[in-house]
This record gives structure tokens, sequence and C-alpha cells, in this order.
């Protein structure tokens, strides 16, 4: 049975339930959950079995999950909303001949305008979706074209060139997530870097990406604090999981004991603007520390249930 066949019987099966049906489904008694999550509880029974419903269900979500793991990351697509999103006009730092254009010609830097912004891709040592999978620590390692890429950069901008703050757009495990949620967070974050007077280094897309390859992106273009973007591990009602990872003053020898983690940032999950905002308090309160991880504690308070509204009885 194929997707568009499952997610047919899921509707069919929405379908008002006729008295035989109904006889035959036993509900769990806490069927009042199920609102409240995403999570497969209170399912209910047929005989020693699960329903029809849910037995799909859990078939087209474990299809979506490794969708969202195989998926190639469509970097055209994510330039494109990336430009659409943020109002900015992304310049190809790709090639040394773009880069020796970019001296030449009169279009202004990012410096000048808030229309131009840098922008590089480059890849892992994984170059290949087999490759990512089995072998972890290749998604850490810049492969050598991208590693001349950004020595060229540093060699054209100045070795001292520094800056406040990068962003690392990682395609991970699911690039359906970054493809998704990343282009709408780096919106909401460069208006508050720029009211904290932040300078933000050339926007970086990476493909075949671990955590850790921000670490040397990071460490080559002198950039005190790193932002990680990278699509999660798809759950099986998560497969658009986005995860922020702050690190300062990364480095090679960066380990995850010096990293912060925003989770779950998706439509379904923590919202965009939350996300931002919980990721701008953390930043400021490294500047005040100079550290990040596990000595840095998230202490800003999030919203959660509407408290004026009487407890929620479960049985």
């Amino acid at each position: 049975m194929n997707d568009s066949q499952v997610k047919q019987s899921i509707i069919d099966e929405d379908k008002p339930e006729t008295s035989q049906r109904s006889e035959l489904v036993h509900l769990d008694p806490w069927q009042k959950l199920k609102e409240y999550t995403d999570s497969r509880i209170a399912l209910g029974r047929v005989g020693c079995s699960i329903p029809t419903k849910p037995l799909l269900k859990f078939q087209l979500d474990h299809a979506e999950a490794k969708d969202a793991v195989l998926q190639d990351l469509d970097t055209e697509r994510l330039v494109n909303d990336l430009s659409t999103q943020c109002h900015l006009t992304f310049k190809d730092m790709d090639t040394e001949a773009a880069a020796a254009d970019s001296e030449k010609s009169d279009e202004p830097s990012l410096e000048q305008s808030n229309k131009v912004w840098e922008l590089f891709k480059v890849m892992s040592q994984a170059e290949n979706k087999s490759d990512y999978l089995k072998r972890p620590d290749w998604g850490k390692l810049l492969n050598t074209e991208s590693s001349d890429k950004l020595e060229h950069f540093l060699e054209q901008s100045g070795t001292d060139k520094s800056y406040d703050v990068i962003m690392v757009m990682g395609d991970g495990l699911s690039a359906r997530a970054l493809e998704e949620n990343g282009p709408k967070l780096v919106a909401e974050l460069i208006p508050l870097f720029k009211e904290q007077g932040w300078s933000i280094a050339p926007l970086v897309i990476a493909t075949g990406s671990r955590v850790a390859l921000g670490d040397k992106i990071a460490e080559r273009l002198n950039a005190k604090m790193l932002i990680m973007l990278i699509g999660e591990r798809p759950g099986l009602s998560s497969p658009d999981s986005l995860g922020i990872y702050y690190t300062w003053d990364a480095h090679v020898d960066s380990h995850d004991a010096m990293r912060n983690c925003i989770s779950n940032v998706r439509a379904a999950g923590l919202p965009i603007k939350m996300a931002a905002n919980r990721l701008l308090a953390l930043m400021k309160k490294s500047c005040e520390l100079k550290l990040s991880g596990v000595d840095l504690k998230d202490e800003q308070e999030l919203p959660t249930l509407d408290q004026s509204q009487p407890a929620i009885k479960l049985l």
C-alpha cells in the first residue's frame, strides 16, 4: 500500500462509524488525553489488536520519518525562501570567481546595505546519504573544497575580520525541517541581533552536516557566537522538527557540554517566535558570563496552559 492509499484509508476511517463498528472498537479510558498530545496513547482495541485507523496512521508517520532522513536538501529552494522571508538578496560566494567579482563590483556589501547578504554553501566529508548515516564522524568535518572556500574568503576580507554571530543552517537528519522552519527562524533572528548591535557573519548552508560541523566554520570565520540550525532526528509524529544549538566561542575541540539546545522548533511544537526570543535570552546571558552549555541556564519563563481555566479532569 503506497502513501496515497494509506492517507485515503485514514480519511475513510474518519467517516462516521456504523453501530456495528462502534461495537467492535473498545475505547480506552484515557481517551480525553488524546487532544493534548500527539503521543500514541488511548488507541483502543479491536479484539487483541489495535483499530485500523491508528495502525494506518503509524505506517504513514513511519514513512514520513524515513523520507525526512533520506531527503536531500533543496538548497535552491532554501535560498529562495530565505530571500522571501528575510527580504534580502543573497550574494553566493561559492567560487573564487564570485569572490573576485564582488571586489570589482559596485554592488554594496553587507556592511553597506541591509538588503545584500553574503552566503556560503559548504559540504561535510559525508558527501552522500549512505556515508552520512554510516560515518557520523565525516559529518563533523568540512570537505577540502569547502575548507578552501572559507580560507579564500578570509584572505579576501582579512584574517583579522571577526563577527559577533554566525548562523549555520544544516540539513542534519531532516532536510524537511530546515526547509520548512529555517527561513522563518532566520527572519525572526536578524532584527533581534541588529537591535543588540551584533555583527552577523555571512550565512552558511551546510549539507551532510552534524552539529559539530558548525564549530569548524565559526572558528574559521572568527565568530564569537555560533547558532547551528539543524534538522533533528524525526520522531513518528515530528518529521519536521528543527533544533537550535548555541555555542559561545566555538572551536574545533568544542564538545556537547559546551552547547545549549532548543529543540522541537516547528508549527506543532515550539513556535518560531518563541524559539527566537528564547535563544536571544540565552545569548544575552551568555555574553555576560562568557560561556555556554551546562553552566548557562535557560531562565526564560514561557507561557503554559491558561491558568484561569479550570483544571483538566483526565479520568
